[in-house]
């Protein structure tokens, strides 16, 4: 028997549509909005785009079958109902019967199998497939042991899809406004290839579709008609800037190019808060900055004590009080506060005197085999961002004056530096941010397995992949919970990384930009926004 779940998130939809879009009346002529967006993306293929500014593209583009409210909250979206089973392992969505893609075509149940087998398929090359493990048969498709065909997922007609889980998954409605589970228009997908994603040739479901993508300038998104909630659509274009540094992202906001920042410049923090305080939006988010060590080379594989004595040698609230400065909280552990259901766990000195703890590194390095004498000489490496080079900065100064340790500090584009972390051979210690794909502890615990794709500082531990099985198939929530919480303690005992500090966003936003509602995810779609005049 299945049990309703769809009414109140109906209801909710509706009155959130009502109560936000009453079509303003001081509405500005041109609806053109100008979102800085950090680094150029990859791709626009939602089963390969890795990243926050290519997700923040895609959230335009395409939609699953829930997304989120303006407040973070999970709602109908493609699927504007569903049923769950007694036993939590059956969905049934129910597909919007005028949901339509840019091109016209009905949006089917089918589109969606078609989707979600693409994502797992080992051919596809997603990085993120893991991601839909709790799918039947997912784990074995990812790993080439069964055929794509095999997935739990089912589309009974145009307008009803089932999807079947290998256990409870209390995360499931909020995975599923993961690009992973996006749609993708099948026709175009076998026409074009993998150059299906490009201006021209992308056909999507969302309420934007791809007018123009000119490298290192800009992406822009043009208001798709077909929309099934176009009507409430009210912003026409959206323009993607890449800035990667935050200095160039904040003169081109003040120059009136940006009506959105991706970030600001930590040093000018201060002048911001006293030049454009009604326009600074700063929120905690669950996301984690970290360093990742490089498990698979030395000098970090099977040295423990050096991982334990470079993450107690630094000074996380000096980074968080002189460096980041806009209410970050220092992170000694790796699930950030504000995830639903969890507890965060810490390392074991968190608490530790300074001073007692320098010494403990200090004893660490020395039985790691080195000295100030017989320095570790180390690279680090960061993606391009003042904001991060000041963080390497700092981190190598700390290094430097409590164990001797020499530093070599590494630049690199964005994808250059995504592919060097995936490949391994020349890292050390990298630059690592983690941003939650949703509310749930699993979000973070997964990315460590060891078979994940974008497990870049290769962490290897049956033991923990053990406890990430078991919670993964534990219906019991304080059960479940308590296992993610001793994974987490089993990570940090490991030192596999090294957590840094727990992220809040920080957005410039022009005080004529209207409809944004910080959220626990920093997730902003452009169809909840408009302009207002000014």
């Amino acid at each position: 028997m299945l049990k309703k779940c769809c009414v109140v998130l109906i209801v909710c939809l509706i009155s959130f549509t009502q109560a936000s879009f009453a079509k303003p009346g001081n509405l500005a002529e041109k609806q053109i909005l100008r979102r800085g967006n950090g680094s150029e993306v990859q791709t626009l293929d939602p089963h390969k785009a890795e990243g926050v500014p290519a997700s923040n593209i895609l959230r335009d583009l395409y939609e699953g079958l829930t997304i989120e409210s303006p407040d973070g909250k999970v709602i109908p979206g493609a699927a504007e109902s569903w049923e769950i089973s007694d036993d939590g392992k059956m969905y049934t969505f129910h597909i919007r019967k005028n949901a339509r893609w840019s091109n016209g075509d009905p949006v089917t149940a089918e589109d969606f199998v078609y989707g979600l087998r693409r994502s797992v398929d080992p051919a596809t090359g997603s990085q993120y497939s893991q991601i839909l493990a709790p799918i039947l048969n997912a784990e074995d498709i990812i790993s080439g042991k069964k055929p794509v065909a095999s997935m739990g997922v089912e589309a009974v007609d145009d307008h009803t899809l089932k999807i079947t889980l290998k256990a409870a998954t209390p995360y499931l409605l909020g995975l599923l406004n993961h690009s992973t589970t996006y749609p993708v228009h099948r026709g175009s997908v076998e026409q074009h290839g993998e150059q299906f994603s490009r201006p021209g040739k992308l056909v999507s479901n969302g309420a934007y579709k791809l007018k123009e993508w000119k490298v290192q300038s800009q992406i822009v998104v043009q208001r798709n008609p077909m929309y099934w909630d176009n009507d409430n659509t009210i912003i026409e274009q959206v323009i993607y800037l890449p800035i990667e540094e935050s200095s160039a992202e904040l003169k081109r906001y003040r120059a009136g190019e940006l009506d959105i920042t991706g970030g600001i410049p930590t040093n000018q923090y201060s002048w911001i808060m006293k030049n454009l305080p009604g326009e600074l939006h700063v929120t905690p988010t669950l996301g984690t900055y970290y360093y990742g060590f490089n498990l698979t080379r030395p000098p970090f594989k099977d040295n423990l004590k050096l991982r334990q004595a470079l993450s107690m040698a630094v000074d996380r609230e000096i980074l968080t009080e002189k460096i980041t400065k806009a209410g970050e909280i220092p992170a000694y552990g790796w699930v950030p506060p504000g995830v639903n259901n969890y507890s965060s766990q810490s390392l074991d000195y968190a608490k530790m005197p300074k001073a007692e703890r320098i010494k403990k590194a200090q004893q660490l390095y020395q039985q790691a085999g080195y000295s100030r004498g017989n320095p570790l000489t180390v690279e680090i490496r960061y993606n391009t961002s003042e904001n991060h080079k000041k963080i390497a900065v700092g981190i190598s100064a700390m290094w430097k004056k409590n164990l001797g340790i020499r530093t070599k500090l590494i630049n690199e584009e964005w994808k250059v530096f995504l592919e060097n972390r995936k490949q391994k051979k020349l890292t050390e210690a990298f630059r690592g941010g983690w941003i939650g794909d949703y509310n749930d502890a699993f979000t973070f615990s997964e990315l460590m397995q060891s078979d994940h794709g974008i497990n870049d500082s290769g962490y290897n531990s049956p033991e923990y992949d053990k406890l990430l099985e078991q919670a993964a198939t534990e219906s019991d929530l304080d059960k479940r919970r308590s296992i993610l919480e001793s994974a987490e303690r089993l990570l940090l005992k490991d030192h596999a990384i090294m957590p840094l500090y727990f992220y809040v966003t920080k957005h410039l936003i022009k005080p004529y930009v209207k409809g944004y509602q910080p959220n626990i995810l920093d997730h902003t779609y452009s169809k909840n926004l408009w302009i207002s005049k000014h």
